[in-house]
């Protein structure tokens, strides 16, 4: 992850939990499954602190909502397609500098609490 600059902000979405269809495997195809996703999204935030104006800050509302509806709306075989099509909203927005998406999926091995994966893209 790029260090802070001055003048960036960084916004971490955390354990933003949803439900979709996520899998190979026929009981998978069939039944939702919870994933968790995390974000952390860097912006050039000068205008934001100086002029306190929502038009100046990144919206993370309406990226979260994007995502929401993508992933509720939407079926993926693979996890990294479901966290490479979240990286790909985050990033449509002009003001994103770097964006860092990870995505959960809950007790996917029988001995362990989750798989992940995470994705990058910057500008």
């Amino acid at each position: 992850m790029p260090r802070l600059e001055p003048g960036m902000a960084r916004i971490r979405v955390k354990d933003l939990r949803l439900r979709t269809f996520i899998g190979i495997k026929e009981e998978e195809i069939l039944n939702q499954q919870d994933v968790l996703i995390n974000l952390t999204i860097l912006y050039p935030s000068v205008e934001a602190v100086r002029d306190n104006d929502i038009e100046h800050a990144l919206n993370y509302r309406t990226i979260t909502k994007a995502i929401i509806r993508h992933v509720e709306d939407h079926r993926f075989a693979l996890l990294e397609r479901l966290t490479q099509e979240i990286l790909d909203l985050v990033m449509q927005n002009e003001s994103v500098s770097y964006a860092e998406v990870e995505v959960d999926k809950p007790h996917a091995l029988r001995f362990a609490e989750s798989v992940s994966i995470t994705l990058a893209s910057h500008r």
